[in-house]
């Protein structure tokens, strides 16, 4: 024991001289995921945003494609389906308690703005593959969006707008209804908190009341070969990683992950993925940045075995001793953190969006 808090000590002050303890998550007790004040007006326009295909180039695909309100806010899939053309070489990450999120995407490439992510969301080749001019051109010939952008007080139907609108629905997007919030944990999960919190050593990274540092960390999880062999998937990957400056990207078969932050010369950051937060696993499966791992027993077998196998894994992951009975503990608390499905009326766009408007009436002589 004395050990393993000297371990945790050691990360607390490295923590504290890289000024890391502002990160959310870091250091705070666990809890209940805190609520996010949200203009009922602007969230109520961002969810007919999300689930709008007439975001995406082709009107084809809208946000809710992915990030699907039945599967969590994630899609089922080991990797992520992506613009029609292509295929995603990582796994769809939900986007419960995500406005909560210290940086974003697996690889944690952008920060808290969520105004940046959603425009490159939309705008990605890769990913929705929308010019933003044409967009909003679109979104100004439906009456329904021109109603819903003057009670949002935005006035006139806007890009900027849709940027800051659709970040105010993911904003209602917070866990609720958990045993581990409701102090309802059955007697198996409150065992497995104990060694989640002690002999397992889990809470060193995932702390805070989503569950998560918000930071990269590499633990070997093993490369997916569907990446490499699938030409969809590489060819997507290719498009990143010259986007993104990564050497040697015709040749590579891994995925960096955080080193397209550091760029560290040594190599030493590569592998690293971001934290993730642990609630609403049962709803989110598979697991992994690259969907490797397809259940949460899975998951507590790949760290009670100590990591996989990679030359620059965090010197924490280490084989855990887990009995196959305080695996099963583990496994129960995990699946405690899962709260109600957020599938409702509240959450999703209860109407089909018409998209077969009639054109404006001497559209050549109004206002644009």
């Amino acid at each position: 024991m004395k050990k393993k808090n000297s371990r945790i000590i050691c990360w607390s002050t490295a923590a504290v001289l890289a000024g890391s303890l502002a990160t959310p998550g870091f250091g705070q007790e666990f809890g209940p995921v805190p609520k996010i004040e949200v203009n009922e007006a602007k969230a109520a326009l961002g969810k007919r945003l999300f689930f709008d295909v007439r975001l995406s180039g082709d009107a084809a695909i809208s946000c809710a494609t992915c990030h699907n309100p039945e599967k969590g806010f994630a899609d089922g899939l080991p990797l992520a389906k992506a613009y029609p053309g292509s295929e995603g070489f990582r796994n769809t990450p939900t986007l419960i308690n995500t406005a909560h999120k210290a940086s974003w995407f697996h690889d944690g490439r952008i920060g808290t703005n969520l105004n940046d992510v959603t425009r490159e969301s939309i705008t990605e080749t890769y990913s929705m593959n929308m010019d933003m001019r044409l967009m909003q051109e679109r979104i100004k010939q439906d009456p329904v969006y021109v109603e819903m952008f003057q009670a949002a007080g935005y006035g006139e139907p806007s890009n900027g707008s849709v940027r800051k609108a659709i970040p105010e629905y993911l904003k209602t997007l917070i866990s609720r209804g958990s045993p581990f919030d409701s102090a309802k944990m059955s007697p198996a999960a409150t065992r497995g908190f104990a060694l989640f919190k002690g002999k397992a050593g889990c809470s060193s990274c995932h702390s805070g009341t989503r569950f998560t540092d918000d930071t990269p960390h590499n633990t070997g999880v093993p490369e997916n070969p569907e990446i490499w062999s699938n030409p969809l998937r590489h060819i997507t990957f290719v498009t990143f990683a010259n986007f993104l400056g990564i050497e040697n990207y015709m040749n590579i078969r891994r995925d960096v992950g955080a080193h397209i932050r550091t760029h560290k010369v040594d190599g030493s950051d590569i592998g690293k993925f971001m934290t993730p937060g642990l609630r609403e696993l049962t709803h989110t499966a598979p697991y992994m940045h690259n969907g490797m791992i397809g259940s949460i027993e899975e998951v507590v077998a790949f760290y009670n075995a100590g990591g996989g196998k990679d030359p620059n894994m965090d010197a924490r992951i280490k084989p855990l001793e887990l009995s196959a009975e305080e695996q099963t503990d583990l496994v129960a608390f995990l699946k405690s953190l899962s709260g109600d499905p957020l599938n409702g009326e509240e959450h999703v766009w209860p109407e089909k969006i018409n998209v077969n408007y009639s054109a404006i009436e001497d559209w050549l002589s109004k206002k644009n």
